[in-house]
């Protein structure tokens, strides 16, 4: 094929004889077909086929940004390909790099670990542990009480093991826990959307990394992107301390409003399992 294929047919295309998408689905063909004539003739074909594919959508700008100022169109093809195809390969890296963090998440040094108690009521009510017993008798208001208290951790299966112990109904127990929730909607929303952040916040850390060893040491862009790590690091873990410090449990008051008795009592109640928690 004639090394100046390409000028010929930007001539037929300026001269219209021949229509537009019959040119670009030309030069196409030509790129496709002509490999080794490229500044790219050291990729591996499904390589240079995938970036063919992917700088295709460009191709009608391209044509339209090209003007004849002494450098042919030939010419200016080689260049748009040279430089492009240094932005693809920043591209695939990136891809490559957000893939990596996505998997790195699976390992267990991370820097979010989101350690949910797990709770079990694998023990019938005969069998009690004795911090539920008040003057030798079962106290299932305590356990009531708790279980509302700490309704941010429990499941449905859960509750409907827990609900004997409670003395009521596993139906009523989720309607008292469904209208705990419904009360501090707006809390459980903040603490959530703080998580998210924090996820994003991880992987923005893990994508600075990745990239950073992909960068020769002592230059300016590893300088840079050695700052940017460093303070999301310091951002991560400024926002981890912030997020211990917020309260998942409800409030006496409002445990006491959803099973209906004076706040006091749920005070006395769930002061009287600390203290017996720490004897045990």
């Amino acid at each position: 094929m004639d090394q100046h294929y390409l000028n010929n047919l930007y001539s037929e295309y300026t001269e219209k004889l021949i229509n537009r998408c019959e040119f670009e689905g030309l030069v196409y063909q030509y790129l496709l077909n002509n490999q080794e004539k490229t500044s790219l003739s050291n990729w591996e074909t499904d390589d240079y086929k995938d970036y063919l594919s992917w700088i295709y959508t460009r191709l009608h700008n391209t044509i339209d940004s090209y003007q004849d100022t002494g450098s042919s169109f030939d010419a200016y093809i080689g260049s748009v390909i040279h430089h492009t195809a240094r932005e693809y390969r920043v591209k695939l890296i990136t891809n490559s790099v957000i893939e990596y963090a996505a998997w790195s998440v699976q390992v267990p040094d991370m820097y979010v670990y989101d350690d949910t108690p797990s709770y079990s009521c694998e023990k019938q009510e005969n069998t009690l542990p004795r911090i539920f017993e008040y003057r030798g008798r079962k106290n299932p208001k305590q356990l009531l009480a708790l279980i509302l208290k700490c309704y941010y951790y429990v499941s449905d299966d859960f509750i409907n093991r827990a609900a004997g112990c409670t003395g009521i109904d596993g139906e009523k127990l989720k309607e008292m826990i469904n209208k705990l929730r419904v009360i501090r909607r707006k809390k459980d929303d903040a603490i959530y959307y703080m998580k998210e952040r924090i996820h994003c916040q991880y992987y923005r850390c893990i994508v600075y990394e990745k990239r950073l060893s992909y960068v020769p040491e002592n230059t300016s862009t590893y300088i840079r992107l050695k700052y940017r790590l460093e303070k999301a690091r310091k951002r991560l873990e400024s926002m981890r301390k912030r997020i211990t410090g917020v309260r998942t449990d409800a409030t006496n008051r409002e445990v006491a409003d959803i099973i209906g008795i004076s706040k006091g009592a749920v005070d006395a109640s769930l002061h009287r399992l600390k203290n017996k928690w720490r004897e045990n």
